[in-house]
């Protein structure tokens, strides 16, 4: 069973048929929410709410798939949430954790995302799908795909590291390399969507890769003991990972699951990148979209996101904030995480580290703080 009602536009509030295929709102072409009856589903207790399977569709009532026959799943989410004690040490911060997203399929979150967008594609009829991307979301989506059934292209940069290239011809999946960065990857999957009928997959320009992604904020309530942390650094790129945990937590306030007590959240990007920390810091709703992006974080290299003022508000809303690292910061970072607590963290992972001890060293975060940096992929993608 699920609660899910209809769709709504996050900018001008537009509602939307959700057992229709949808993209982004027709009015202001920005994205639309999943939206669910919580008054109802308040009634029952969580407990009832609440699956006994270790994947994210333990969360089921508040994802939008109807029929279970419909699910594809290869056993996505539940990932653990680690004590980095001998880190925590270092820095003097008992209280210091890393929700680990790279023991998911495809060793990225990007599986919790794609298994929900594709899993609702198949239920309403979609047989065709394209993607662009920069690396790990064209991955699970080819997974995914080949799990389902269903046909996919995939749209990735020419200089994308070779064991992304090869996970997805692996899949099954048809790739096509493009001169440039991921938005010129967007445009081209997007003229192709429109002239032969595929179903665009990429991020936010679809409701259903969001809500597989808020479950992240559904297991660190429940891996907490329904507490949030203080903190919550995330590495940002399209931003879907941050925006989906934000309306999570919206979600469980309404259902009466937490306090009013949200984290502070703060997008970390590469100082080659990092068109979120700039809008953040000139107080803008809207980002404009970065120039020459340069970064070894495939994962950050997004000139442009579809749902800037979604990040900037979840950001601005919490009292977070945005902070740029270099790429010698967080590479450095990435090394120390994989000695200190045996993680071989993807790069994207290792900024939410260097992110930290500048933070912690300007006293905008205090050691006794409960912090969770997320690690969004494995650091084997990258050889």
């Amino acid at each position: 069973m699920t609660f899910l009602t209809h769709l709504e536009c996050s900018l001008c509030g537009r509602p939307y048929d959700a057992d229709r295929p949808q993209q982004t709102c027709s009015t202001c072409n920005r994205p639309l929410l999943a939206r669910y009856e919580l008054e109802s589903a308040r009634r029952l207790e969580r407990e009832r709410l609440i699956g006994n399977e270790p994947s994210l569709w333990r969360y089921r009532a508040l994802l939008p798939v109807r029929d279970e026959a419909h699910i594809v799943s290869l056993g996505e989410g539940f990932t653990p949430l680690l004590h980095a004690r001998r880190l925590g040490e270092r820095l003097g911060m008992p209280y210091l954790y890393i929700k680990e997203e790279s023991l998911n399929p495809t060793a990225s979150f990007k599986a919790r995302g794609l298994a929900v967008a594709v899993s609702r594609a198949l239920e309403l009829g979609v047989r065709e799908m394209v993607i662009p991307s920069a690396g790990n979301a064209g991955g699970a989506a080819a997974a995914y795909a080949a799990r389902a059934g269903l046909r996919l292209r995939v749209f990735m940069p020419r200089d994308v590291p070779a064991p992304f290239l090869a996970e997805c011809r692996a899949l099954g999946a048809e790739v096509t390399l493009v001169d440039g960065l991921i938005t010129d990857c967007g445009r081209e999957a997007r003229r192709l969507a429109q002239e032969f009928g595929w179903f665009d997959l990429s991020t936010l320009r679809e409701p259903y890769r969001l809500e597989g992604k808020k479950t992240m904020g559904y297991e660190l309530a429940e891996q907490m003991g329904w507490r949030l942390p203080d903190v919550i650094i995330y590495p940002t790129g399209g931003g879907t990972g941050l925006v989906g945990m934000w309306k999570a937590f919206a979600e469980m306030a309404e259902l009466g699951w937490i306090d009013e007590h949200c984290p502070r959240m703060v997008v970390v990007q590469s100082e080659g990148c990092a068109p979120m920390v700039r809008a953040f810091q000139a107080g803008e709703e809207f980002a404009t979209p970065w120039e020459n992006a340069q970064t070894v974080a495939a994962g950050l290299r997004v000139p442009a996101a579809v749902g800037d003022f979604l990040i900037l508000r979840a950001v601005r809303e919490s009292g977070g904030t945005a902070i740029a690292v270099s790429d010698e910061m967080l590479v450095e970072a990435q090394m120390e995480m994989g000695r200190m607590e045996g993680i071989f963290a993807c790069p994207e992972g290792g900024a939410t580290l260097a992110a930290l001890k500048v933070l912690l060293s300007e006293g905008w975060i205090a050691p006794d703080e409960r912090v969770v940096l997320f690690n969004t992929g494995s650091g084997l993608k990258y050889l």
